[in-house]
């Protein structure tokens, strides 16, 4: 098996990005935008949410170290998943719940890996699982955003909490 791939979005791609940049196994953890009508959106663009795109993160992990699900897992934990188009004040189409797939048996474990975790929450989990589309990178600006800036406030008040979150439930997943 070796290298694969998983993008998904999950609010700001600053925190999701900064969670899975510190997971076991993951080589990439690229910010980015996918799921909308406009080749090469940019920041701006998305923000308007008249793109469609969502903010989302590309990883490209080693399914010999750590698996799909165990990455749905996480992902299912570092944000809430039942609110739609929202993760706390983020709001927009662009910060969406998502997961996009490859093909048809990573689609069956996504869809398992949702009924397994919607026994944890008393709201209906609202995750868009869709076919892979088109990626585009974000700005660098963009990249590391979180290592970059950790003593920026939205760093501390939102990404922070979200990584000590990933690191108390998930120790042996810490890179």
């Amino acid at each position: 098996m070796g290298k694969a791939r998983l993008v998904l979005g999950g609010g700001c791609f600053w925190c999701v990005e900064a969670v899975f940049s510190d997971v076991k196994g993951v080589s990439s953890a690229i910010s980015a935008y996918a799921g909308g009508l406009r080749p090469n959106p940019t920041y701006e663009n998305i923000c308007t949410g008249a793109t469609g795109h969502a903010e989302v993160v590309d990883i490209t992990y080693d399914n010999e170290i750590v698996t799909l699900d165990e990455l749905l897992d996480i992902f299912f934990v570092i944000h809430d998943p039942t609110t739609l188009n929202q993760q706390g004040a983020d709001k927009g189409t662009q910060y969406r719940s998502v997961i996009y797939y490859g093909n048809d048996e990573e689609c069956a474990i996504i869809q398992n890996s949702i009924t397994k975790h919607q026994e944890k929450f008393s709201q209906n989990i609202v995750t868009e699982v869709s076919p892979l589309p088109a990626v585009y990178p974000a700005e660098a600006y963009h990249q590391n955003y979180y290592k970059q800036n950790s003593t920026q406030g939205y760093c501390q008040v939102v990404i922070a909490p979200k990584i000590q979150k990933f690191m108390t439930t998930f120790p042996d997943k810490l890179g």
